[in-house]
């Protein structure tokens, strides 16, 4: 069979402080796939009683991040007002824009219990013509995230459209992002994307006949056809879309086709010109590099 994996890419751990992250995108030979243009692994985590995510304000430009959990729950404030806890198959989708502050933590609650974290957070890069766009969150209870059995396989079709079903999150370029979770020896069929990559969350499978590990994110050639197959029990990510246009400047937690845009963000940041989160004066403060 004709070669199905286009770029094999090995994670590479970023410690966050309070845990650590596996980080497929960017890649320094593949910026990203489809729209989106970073993408890092939460966990799984422990986070014993007295203990929690602790993520101060701090801004975004030019992007959507989509939070999507396995385990555990955090906490989304951010400087619209917003106060929302995400739960295991709900999504968060927040645009920034032109720009948006937001943190990322945990209720009282959880951290006096203590939990185990486990999940996916993501950027998707804007079309250049919304870059600009007024920021927005919106949240999806899991109940609302299309769910759809094939040949056994249990699909949650997160963003776009695949396997007969369409997710109810607005997005503004042709976007895929699916969850499959398959028994050894089940099938998934390939779904059609412009750009397509398959992220093995845990366990192995065979894309076609090439193998792929827990933690590896393989880009498929264009076009691509086939099954994915699960040598142990697995959980993947279908994660693509249309081709974006143009190159992205990444800096910090600030994306834009413009890198004078990116300069322009990082003085207001340090100025202190971007709207605060309500209630958190705590904020983390511009890199020096």
């Amino acid at each position: 069979m004709a070669q199905t994996i286009d770029l094999l890419i090995e994670p590479a751990v970023k410690d966050l402080g309070e845990f650590s992250v596996r980080r497929t995108l960017p890649d320094k030979r593949r910026q990203r796939v489809g729209p989106f243009i970073f993408f890092d692994h939460m966990g799984p985590a422990e986070f014993p009683p007295g203990t929690g995510v602790n993520v101060r304000s701090h801004p975004h430009i030019g992007i959507a991040t989509v939070t999507y959990l396995f385990e555990g729950e955090i906490l989304h404030r951010d400087s619209l007002g917003y106060v929302q806890a995400i739960q295991p198959g709900a999504v968060n989708w927040m645009t920034a824009g032109r720009g948006i502050v937001h943190s990322e933590k945990v209720t009282d609650e959880i951290k006096a219990s203590g939990q185990r974290l486990h999940g996916l957070q993501i950027w998707v890069a804007l079309p250049r013509e919304y870059e600009e766009i007024d920021p927005a969150f919106h949240h999806y209870p899991a109940d609302e995230i299309p769910s759809v059995t094939v040949e056994g396989v249990t699909i949650n079709v997160v963003l776009g459209s695949a396997f007969g079903v369409d997710s109810p999150v607005k997005t503004v370029s042709e976007t895929l992002y699916a969850e499959a979770q398959l028994e050894a020896g089940q099938s998934v069929e390939i779904p059609q994307a412009e750009e397509l990559a398959v992220y093995v969350v845990e366990g192995s499978v065979a894309v076609n006949d090439e193998f792929v590990e827990g933690g590896q994110f393989a880009v498929l050639v264009s076009g691509a056809t086939g099954k994915v197959t699960a040598e142990t029990r697995a959980r993947i990510m279908f994660v693509g879309g249309d081709e974006l246009e143009g190159e992205r400047t990444i800096w910090w937690n600030l994306v834009s086709s413009s890198k004078e845009r990116i300069e322009q963000a990082k003085q207001d940041w340090k100025d202190r010109k971007f709207d605060e989160v309500p209630g958190e004066p705590d904020f983390i403060p511009l890199p020096e590099r």
